[in-house]
Order: C-alpha cells, then sequence, then structure tokens
C-alpha cells in the first residue's frame, strides 16, 4: 500500500489562485460593468382629427424618456404623409419702424437660437413662426409666438426662451447680423418652400408627445416638421389677421434696443435690416455736385424702408448728403439739374444736412404707403415762368423759403433737393412734391 503523500506546496499555490479568482474574477465584472441602458418604447397616441369648427389646443412641449438613438430610430420609422405640401403665401409685415424692428429681433432670436448660425435651417424656423402667426390658435404678433409660454420654467413653445438660454450663451454681431437679415426676408415676403405651412418642428433625437397628432411633411437637417391633420393643416385655415402690436420682451433688452423702455426712432430704424438693401452695389457720387446721388431703387426685391436703409449706406458720414431715387430705370436721370418731369417720377429721396441739423427720408406715397404721413412727398404744381429763372411760385408752398439777397427759389427742403442748379428752367405745368 502506497503511503499519502500531501499536495506539495505549487500545487496548492495554484489551487487557491483559481479559486480567488472564480471569486474576484465575477465581483470585478459586476462592479466594474457599464451600466445597463433602458430602452423606452416611444409612446404614440391614436390620432385625433380636430374639427373645422373646434380649434386645436396648443399644449406644453413635453418629451418621452427616450434615448437619443431610440428617438431616433422611432423617427425614422414615421412615414412622411402622402399628398401634397403646398408652399405658405409670401407675408409681409406692417405696423412702423419700432414695431417692425421687434418684430424682426424676436424672429431673429428665435432662428438664431433654434437653428444656429445655419441659413437654411434659420430659414425653416422663420417659416414656422409666420405660418404659427397667421393661424388662430397661436397668438397674433410675432414677439407673441416666438415667446409663448416663457413664463413658464419648462414647457415654452421655443426651448431658448424659457431655459435660460438667452442669458447662459450669446452669439457673435456678425452671427446676429445674419440673423436679423434672414428674419427681415423672412418678415417682407421671402417663403421658404420645403416645410409648407408646418406649425410644429422638433429634432430627430427627441419625441415630443404631441408628435402622433400632426401630420409628418418635411426633413431639414436634423430637424422634423408637422402640420395639423385634418383642416387644421390646409391653407384656409391660416386666415388670421396678424397684429403688428408688438410686445416689449424684457429678456431681449441686451441684445435689442427696441425691447428697452422707450427706444427712439433713430435707433429703431436703424436695426431695421433689408438683406436687398445691405447687399445693393453703392452707386457713384455725381461728378459735377459733391454728395448728390442718383439711382434706380429695385421695388420688387427691396422694401421701401430699405430704401432709406440703401440711402444711409450711400452717404455713409458725410455732413451734406443728398440721395434721389426712382422705381422706374426709364425715368432715372444721369446727371442734375433734373427735369420737371424727372421730379414728378422720383419716388424716394433723402436730404442730410448736419450743418442745418436736417436730416429727411421721404416717399412718394402714391407709389408706397407710410404709416406716417409727415414721410410722404407732397404735390406741387409748377407755374409757367416767361423769365425762365424759377419754375415755381415759392409763396404759394407752404414750405417756401427766401434766402437773403437772393431771388425767390425752389424750397430747400423740395424732395431732398436743396440747391437751385438741381432743378431745371422749364416752361411748362407739371407735379412735383414736397415735404408736408
Amino acid at each position: 500500500m502506497t503511503p499519502f503523500r500531501p499536495p506539495s506546496a505549487t500545487l496548492r499555490a495554484i489551487v487557491v489562485a483559481i479559486a480567488t479568482l472564480a471569486i474576484l474574477v465575477p465581483v470585478l465584472l459586476i462592479r466594474f460593468a457599464p451600466p445597463l441602458v433602458r430602452h423606452h418604447v416611444a409612446r404614440s397616441a391614436a390620432q385625433r382629427v380636430v374639427p373645422a369648427a373646434e380649434l386645436p389646443s396648443v399644449e406644453p412641449v413635453a418629451f418621452q424618456d427616450l434615448d437619443p438613438d431610440d428617438a431616433r430610430a422611432f423617427n425614422a420609422s414615421v412615414p412622411f404623409v402622402d399628398g401634397p405640401n403646398p408652399a405658405a403665401r409670401p407675408f409681409k409685415l406692417a405696423g412702423d419702424p419700432i414695431q417692425r424692428a421687434r418684430a424682426i429681433d424676436c424672429m431673429a432670436a428665435a432662428v438664431l437660437y433654434e437653428a444656429g448660425d445655419d441659413p437654411v435651417g434659420q430659414r425653416a424656423v422663420a417659416q414656422v413662426v409666420i405660418n404659427r402667426v397667421r393661424h388662430p390658435a397661436f397668438p397674433k404678433t410675432i414677439c407673441g409666438v416666438v415667446f409663448q409660454g416663457a413664463e413658464r420654467s419648462t414647457g415654452c413653445q421655443f426651448t431658448f426662451t424659457c431655459d435660460g438660454a438667452l442669458a447662459r450663451h450669446g452669439w457673435l454681431d456678425v452671427q446676429w447680423t445674419r440673423a436679423r437679415e434672414t428674419a427681415t426676408a423672412a418678415l417682407t415676403g421671402a417663403v421658404f418652400r420645403p416645410v409648407g405651412y408646418a406649425t410644429h418642428y422638433h429634432t430627430d433625437w427627441v419625441v415630443p408627445y404631441w408628435q402622433s397628432s400632426l401630420d409628418k411633411i418635411a426633413a431639414v437637417n436634423t430637424h422634423l416638421f408637422f402640420r395639423w391633420t385634418g383642416w387644421w393643416g390646409t391653407p384656409p385655415a391660416f386666415n388670421r389677421h396678424v397684429s403688428s402690436d408688438e410686445p416689449i420682451i424684457a429678456q431681449l433688452a441686451d441684445y435689442s434696443d427696441a425691447h428697452r423702455d422707450g427706444p427712439s426712432m433713430v435707433a429703431t430704424e436703424a436695426l431695421y435690416v433689408d438683406p436687398v438693401a445691405a447687399a445693393t452695389p453703392l452707386p457713384s457720387e455725381l461728378a459735377s455736385d459733391d454728395g448728390s446721388f442718383l439711382l434706380t431703387l429695385d421695388a420688387k426685391k427691396m422694401t421701401p424702408d430699405g430704401f432709406a436703409q440703401l440711402a444711409a449706406r450711400t452717404c455713409g458720414d458725410r455732413a451734406y448728403c443728398k440721395v434721389m431715387g426712382w422705381s422706374d430705370k426709364t425715368k432715372t436721370p444721369a446727371a442734375l439739374p433734373l427735369q420737371p418731369t424727372q421730379i414728378a417720377a422720383l419716388s424716394f429721396s433723402y436730404l442730410r444736412d448736419r450743418a442745418r441739423g436736417y436730416d429727411k427720408a421721404l416717399w412718394n406715397c402714391t407709389e408706397f404707403k407710410r404709416a406716417d404721413l409727415s414721410q410722404c412727398m407732397k404735390q406741387q404744381v409748377y407755374l409757367p415762368s416767361t423769365r425762365g429763372a424759377n419754375i415755381a411760385k415759392p409763396d404759394a408752398l407752404p414750405s417756401a423759403t427766401r434766402t437773403p439777397g437772393s431771388p425767390a427759389s425752389v424750397p430747400d427742403a423740395l424732395v431732398g433737393v436743396r440747391r437751385k442748379a438741381d432743378v431745371a428752367p422749364s416752361s411748362a405745368v407739371t407735379q412735383t412734391f414736397e415735404p408736408r
């Protein structure tokens, strides 16, 4: 019989090591394993088509508890609605310069904070804002739409208005300028066709609860766009009379003079940005008359307020400057003096004379209606003159002035024309305009 021999020290060490690892490895796996990811399934509520007799409700925005990847997968599974996706009608903002400046800055904030410094995304967001302001389910001003629900800590319609983004994150001046240009274009007739009459949108990594009750109609970059089902998503539903009585938004006071208490008219007018006027090449100064400019205005693309913006750009920092513009290229003169028929066809004029404290833009209100009638040129009748030295009878004109020691002449403020040499003698009876 072989005597029993205890295991060697080496063998005992191996057994102990194996036993230790058998206990330690599972413990370490449990301790340092990555956390389990909960996968939620998006809940789709039954779609309800709101009848035309019932105004659809606008609920605070709330999102389903989904991982971004799960949200993307769900959003990709939702098909785009069949049928036409008509483009919205052009929208042109009414109101005075202060009201327009407030609306433009509210819109600029919306497109910049919602879409970033991306011109395509900004245009899509701007179109949704315009669609909402035209729809009776939403506020009737641009600022009202953008800041709807901003008094709540959560659930506002545009997240940046209630999550502290305005105070937390700023943008460069050049980015604000681009956003204002996008906003101005949208509020003066530009249409972003791909999103049609969409009133809602969200990024593809979230799923809001309202999504299942709307029709998915478009995708722009990472944003998905929706409109109401049934009649409320059709063009006739967007029949709201939009108000120009834009409120002051205190949250924008640091970004916008128009949203501070009592902004001056001059400061506010400077905020109005017409993208066409901003990009139009500046005309050349007349060689025969320093500080004078004659130009043709593109009234089909440029807004009437853009005329004033272009005039200010043209004059630059000149102390004396005179800009006269015609909407009809065939009637735009190439040089001074002006003929009475050319004056009668004048569409816009701007005169700056800092030595006399004069700075005024005037419009031909038979062509371009102005809310402030003091901005309208006033009709004036030219009378025949046998001497040829004077083309108007100054005593009959409310704004007529005489320079001591000189013969009577055309009023200094006449359509932005201050110098006698700018107006040619004539024996014809015609019309021109002067400021009221």
